[in-house]
């Protein structure tokens, strides 16, 4: 099993130290240093900074929103991302959700399951440099009765494939990730309940004749190190109230629905209550202790450890870390600390 760094949305205030991060995960060996993007910072222009003040990490978009984007865009800036970072380029994409998808792009939320197919299909023929004509529900390449002509992509990629990623929670695009896509990003993935993403994922795979070998299962899990197991994981409280309780509308938060689909139905209706009346204190009380513990990597080295090996044993490939504390030095312990984790249950590459 490799280890990921995730390191979210730029310009929370640890613009610097996030550098640092990253460049302490390339001395450590880490495979792959993830950034995210939502309606502040965009990923592109973060991951372009990291690959220049790194040599061999991994950089990847988790996620680029593929409503922010044309996909012929995206085909352009993974190409560039891959030459600019001698091939350490990974695309990861995700539909996003409706506020932000309407709210902030302007573009409707309708069927983002053919949406997503059609997008990584123009991709995709982008990609491997032939002309592109496309003629699909969202977008016809070139536009019929005008000037446009069938192009191809000038910059040439440092590998001839790029590793494609899809940000998926629900079992039917959980499957169509599976079936179109080179790996999956995860997120609030416990080992205990595996069978809720791997199996539409298996059944994906199974549409195109493949299994989950050389599939890259990769979710982000959050980590905080210290022996005190309750203080670790109430330091991911907000954290994970802000996505059951506040990351989407009520009636369409698929954080939430996946939290239910683990059995906590009273829980996620609670929190979701109280962070939507803007009680996020209470939102964050509300979250149980098993839940965060279930998803989360929580206390010392030993562990720790323990919990890589079950996650290794669900089938994980790339376990990425989202270190807890706003520091520097908390956030590097926890990076050094995944090492020797990794290292004491003899799942290291």
């Amino acid at each position: 099993m490799r280890l990921g760094i995730n390191l979210g949305y730029w310009g929370l205030g640890m613009d610097a130290d996030n550098i640092a991060v990253a460049q302490e995960a390339d001395r450590l060996g880490y495979s792959v240093c993830w950034a995210a993007e939502a309606y502040g910072s965009d990923a592109a222009t973060v991951l372009s900074y990291v690959a220049a003040k790194t040599e061999r990490i991994d950089v990847g978009s988790a996620i680029f929103q593929i409503p922010a984007r044309t996909p012929a865009m995206t085909a352009m800036t993974a190409a560039t991302l891959d030459t600019l970072s001698g091939g350490r380029f990974r695309l990861g994409l995700g539909v996003s959700g409706p506020q932000v998808s309407e709210g902030w792009y302007g573009v409707k939320f309708d069927k983002p399951l053919a949406r997503t197919r059609e997008y990584v299909e123009i991709i995709r023929k982008a990609m491997s440099r032939e002309r592109l004509v496309h003629e699909g529900a969202n977008w016809t390449l070139p536009l019929p009765g005008g000037p446009g002509k069938p192009l191809k992509l000038t910059v040439h990629p440092v590998r001839e494939h790029i590793p494609l990623y899809i940000a998926a929670i629900g079992p039917k695009n959980l499957e169509q990730t599976g079936e179109i896509a080179d790996g999956w990003l995860g997120i609030f993935f416990a080992p205990e309940h595996a069978a809720l993403s791997l199996e539409p994922l298996t059944a994906g795979r199974a549409k195109v004749g493949q299994t989950l070998d050389g599939f890259d299962l990769c979710p982000t899990v959050t980590i905080s190190v210290g022996e005190d197991i309750k203080a670790a994981a109430d330091a991911q409280r907000s954290y994970a109230a802000l996505y059951i309780g506040g990351m989407g509308s009520k009636d369409k938060n698929f954080y939430n629905q996946l939290t239910r689909r683990m059995g906590y139905e009273q829980a996620a209706d609670e929190i979701q209550e109280k962070y939507l009346a803007k009680d996020y204190a209470g939102a964050a009380a509300a979250v149980p202790h098993e839940l965060i513990d279930a998803t989360s990597l929580l206390g010392d080295t030993a562990r720790i450890a323990d919990r890589m090996q079950a996650y290794a044993d669900a089938g994980v490939t790339t376990l990425t870390l989202a270190p807890a504390g706003f520091t520097l030095d908390e956030r590097v312990r926890a990076l050094r600390t995944g090492v020797e984790a990794l290292e004491r249950a003899g799942l290291a590459q």
